[in-house]
């Protein structure tokens, strides 16, 4: 076997190997290629690994991350680049590498198993499989050796070999065992949506809502945007003003804090203090778009510009470094830099000194709060929370920095694009265009739209991903959801009938291959994927919304949309079936509250009747991005007026007298 060594040393400062190329050379994710020169003999998640393990009789070892993560480096440069540790490996594991991004059903069905084990979960997920894939033992980040009571990959190793030969019985009851309770656990129970869901929603909210700094809990925290938009979405319907300020407390908290990138925007992925000062520093792409949608809602309830110039900075932070020249956006960059976690973004007071001059290096410094004392590793974060959001008079000098930090130190970047986050920053672009009336973002989106239909679509089936001109798996739920998404974010932005006729099409996939008919809900892994030892039905919301959030929003927005009552029985159904959930845990659902206001309490809507076809582009922004836009062609039973594009507006049971002007 290729990378495969038969002899075992006592230890690992006695152990010689042979570098030999694994498994993974001819893949094409970033996170696996970072592997494919590992002395561990690899294999990419797959029948040959499965074949082998069974051939040989050994476990499989099973290692889940992505490219950016931090802890991922860690374990890799301690232990998988450690000659003595792959020979352990390799004699005897049969060893399989994951890409999480890649493959959203290997996660979620392994770390399911890594939280029934420990009680959390996280990357690098490690996990001990049967060769049937069942899991018997798992955990994350491993040190080398045992330390601070904590055990060390080495000695892991030799336990689990020894159990395995000792004792096998006891770990294959034991992976049985953890099956069957997941497959148990896996099943969301029906439930039916009673009166007070979303007041119950609101007030877990208000009880863990950080009054001093925003966010909700303790650190870490995460954006979590969606929460945010239900909160916005509840204060304009209901008029909770507490709603509102909650929102804003923290939309601004996060913009001012080190989470944002102030030298070159965009948010990083979480805050590890309660400030939201210092960030984990990578950037993902879905946190960003769930952000520009956010901050633009932010902007459309309260015309505060600050939220508009965050919306902006964080997409033009992703159109300047995320965007492939075709048009798709990549999908995340490394927290570190150099070996170091966070080096790119942390700066002295002396270097900026050195790059702006003495005088205007010191005003810089004050600004963004750069001090000799530092606030993170002897450094500075650059922040605000001192600070005024909407001085513009630094423009000029971080411009200045962002070009210096570029050439002081890479970052690595994922240039894999997928199609479940391409789709949501899509949708947030024209979200931006609708706030802002500026063309480039719509026109960024139309072209984001064309690349993702022209290299993720085979011309029945969505794809997961694509990379040097390859496309992965076919795709997940989330895929379809997020570009369902995106097609109608489109057809708001545009009304352009072709983006609406897509998202149906679409969405009719969806039902098709993800809709559990008999229990409700929409299953991750759809008829076209790969079987596996369970069948994740996830409901709730993470650092992004699960499919079946999104799936309800969609299905909702769907109904509101289309005549004939098509999506409205189905959107029932799926708000039915998360409030069997939600009950328990009501503020791991926010996407899927948003959609319950809606289908409860609708949003306005607006039928346009136009005097002609040339009128189409010059409808007025100030329409609401939640209202209910369809066209209608003069005749069809909504006459224009004096001739003149008209507008039906109708809230709830109420309808409007027609006008020839849009009126907020």
């Amino acid at each position: 076997m290729r990378g495969h060594n038969p002899s075992m040393a006592a230890h690992p400062n006695h152990i010689e190997v042979i570098k030999m190329a694994n498994h993974l050379q001819n893949e094409t994710s970033p996170y696996l290629l970072q592997h494919a020169d590992n002395p561990v003999d690899w294999y990419p998640w797959g029948k040959e690994a499965f074949l082998r393990a069974k051939a040989e009789d050994k476990p499989i070892f099973l290692s889940i991350g992505y490219s950016t993560c931090h802890w991922c480096h860690v374990m890799a440069k301690e232990s998988f680049q450690d000659a003595g540790v792959a020979q352990r490996l390799n004699q005897w594991f049969v060893c399989i590498k994951v890409d999480r991004e890649e493959r959203p059903d290997v996660d979620s069905v392994y770390m399911a198993a890594c939280q029934a084990f420990t009680g959390s979960g996280g990357w690098p997920t490690s996990v001990f499989l049967t060769p049937e894939q069942e899991p018997f033992f798992a955990g994350t980040y491993f040190p080398k050796h045992s330390q601070g009571g904590m055990v060390g990959f080495w000695e892991l190793l030799g336990l689990v070999h020894t159990k395995w030969e000792r004792d096998r019985p006891a770990l294959l009851r034991s992976a049985k065992e953890t099956v069957s309770l997941l497959n148990r656990q896996g099943k969301p129970g029906s439930g039916a949506v009673g009166p007070g869901l979303l007041e119950k929603a609101v007030l877990a909210y208000k009880q863990s809502f950080d009054r001093e700094h925003g966010g909700f809990g303790g650190a870490p925290k995460f954006p979590s945007p969606h929460n945010l938009l239900f909160l916005l979405a509840y204060s304009r319907r209901r008029g909770d003003r507490e709603c509102l300020e909650m929102a804003e407390k923290t939309l601004l908290q996060m913009y001012r804090g080190g989470l944002f990138d102030h030298i070159g925007g965009g948010f990083c992925r979480y805050s590890t203090d309660s400030r939201f000062l210092a960030p984990h520093f990578e950037k993902m792409l879905y946190d960003n778009a769930l952000l520009v949608f956010a901050y633009c809602q932010a902007y459309a309830d309260t015309k505060k510009g600050v939220y508009l110039l965050a919306a902006r900075r964080t997409a033009d932070y992703v159109l300047r470094e995320m965007a492939a020249p075709e048009g798709g956006f990549y999908s995340a960059q490394d927290a570190d830099s150099g070996g170091e976690e966070g080096k790119y973004y942390l700066f002295a007071p002396d270097e900026v000194a050195r790059v702006l001059g003495r005088e205007q290096g010191r005003r810089f410094n004050r600004h963004f709060d750069i001090t000799s004392a530092g606030n993170f590793a002897g450094k500075s974060i650059p922040n605000l929370l001192g600070s005024d959001p909407l001085d513009r008079s630094f423009d000029g000098p971080l411009e200045q920095l962002y070009l210096y930090r570029k050439g002081r130190c890479p970052l690595h970047l994922d240039d894999k694009v997928l199609a479940a986050w391409n789709g949501l920053m899509t949708g947030a672009l024209c979200r931006l265009y609708r706030a802002s009336g500026e063309r480039e973002y719509l026109d960024a989106a139309k072209k984001a739209d064309r690349f993702l239909w022209g290299n993720l679509w085979d011309g029945g089936l969505l794809h997961v991903s694509f990379r040097a001109g390859r496309r992965g798996v076919k795709g997940f739920l989330d895929d379809y959801a997020a570009i369902v998404f995106s097609q109608i974010e489109l057809y708001g932005a545009t009304l352009e009938p072709g983006y609406l006729a897509r998202g149906e099409q679409l969405c009719q996939e969806t039902i098709r291959q993800f809709w559990d008919g008999e229990n409700g809900g929409f299953t991750l892994s759809g008829a076209g994927n790969e079987g596996l030892v369970l069948r994740p039905k996830e409901v709730y919301d993470g650092a992004a919304p699960s499919g079946n959030s999104w799936m309800a929003w969609n299905l909702v927005r769907l109904a509101q949309l289309t005549p004939g009552g098509k999506y409205g029985q189905l959107a029932g159904r799926q708000m039915d079936f998360m409030a069997g959930e939600a009950e328990a845990y009501p503020t791991g659902f926010g996407m899927s509250w948003l959609a319950l206001l809606d289908y409860t309490d609708p949003p306005p809507s607006v039928t346009v009747v136009l005097a002609d076809k040339g009128e189409k582009g010059e409808l007025p922004l100030e329409l609401p991005a939640e209202a209910a836009v369809t066209l209608q062609k003069p005749g069809g039973g909504y006459p224009l007026l004096d001739g003149k594009t008209t507008y039906y507006v109708c809230q709830g049971r109420q309808c409007l007298p027609p006008r020839t002007q849009w009126q907020g």
